[in-house]
């Protein structure tokens, strides 16, 4: 059975969906069978990052609604073969019950390696949906106070979650903010409660390569790219130490 990770913040800002975008595609390019799930409905932007905006015809509601099969729905990556998308609805009329998104989930546990959930920023609906139906959740923040007492408040949702299956990734990493609040990581870990999955550097080519749906164009010494790979590779097992930024 493949297992379902939930990409979660508490807040917008945070680099969400490109960490899902990158992190997906790395786990891709490990071998493994795996989906991107887009749950924020009405407000879907991981086609965008992953350049499959006119090849994503289908969404998650044709799924349930019994339109279409999880095979025509998921759309394969024009370029790496191992990784699909299944898009969200355009319109929050279409929006899924829980009970729909546990049945979907249980489909795609059997055809998928990993599924990463891609939940809308903050608490609400996409947030609900996505974690109470995930085997594992990563909390993604930024060192910003404001991000990190957020991330803090999705951990207090999360009280119920099996402890080791919760996570936190550092996003946007900037040394000279670091050392302009007199922080480190493990301030960062504090902050949140939780335990650390990974850290990214701020990587100035993230923005302009996911705009164009490049999730494949980063050079060999992209930081991001490294660091999400790095990530992926502990999502499966390894054990691989953390960069030095």
């Amino acid at each position: 059975m493949g297992q379902v990770i939930a990409i979660v913040s508490g807040k917008g800002g945070t680099g969400k969906t490109s960490f899902t975008a990158l992190t997906g595609s790395a786990l891709s390019q490990l071998g493994h069978r795996t989906l991107v799930l887009d749950c924020d409905v009405g407000l879907r932007d991981l086609d965008l990052a992953l350049g499959m905006t006119d090849r994503a015809l289908m969404d998650f509601s044709d799924v349930v609604a019994g339109r279409a099969t999880l095979e025509e729905a998921a759309v394969q990556h024009h370029r790496l073969p191992n990784l699909y998308l299944l898009t969200a609805p355009l319109t929050t009329e279409a929006a899924l019950s829980m009970d729909a998104m546990h049945a979907l989930l249980e489909q795609v546990r059997e055809q998928f390696d990993y599924c990463l959930l891609d939940a809308g920023a903050g608490l609400g609906e996409s947030f609900r949906l996505a974690t109470a139906n995930a085997d594992r959740i990563i909390v993604v923040s930024t060192t910003e106070p404001s991000c990190l007492r957020d991330a803090q408040r999705t951990v207090m949702e999360l009280h119920d979650f099996p402890a080791g299956r919760l996570h936190l990734v550092v996003n946007r990493l900037r040394r000279k903010l670091l050392k302009s609040l007199r922080a480190n990581i493990d301030d960062a870990m504090d902050a949140a409660g939780l335990p650390l999955m990974g850290v990214i550097p701020e990587d100035e080519d993230v923005p302009s390569l996911l705009g164009r749906g490049m999730v494949d164009g980063f050079g060999y010494y992209s930081l991001a790219k490294r660091a999400t790979k790095n990530i992926a590779r502990r999502i499966c097992g390894e054990k691989v130490p953390l960069m030095k930024i």
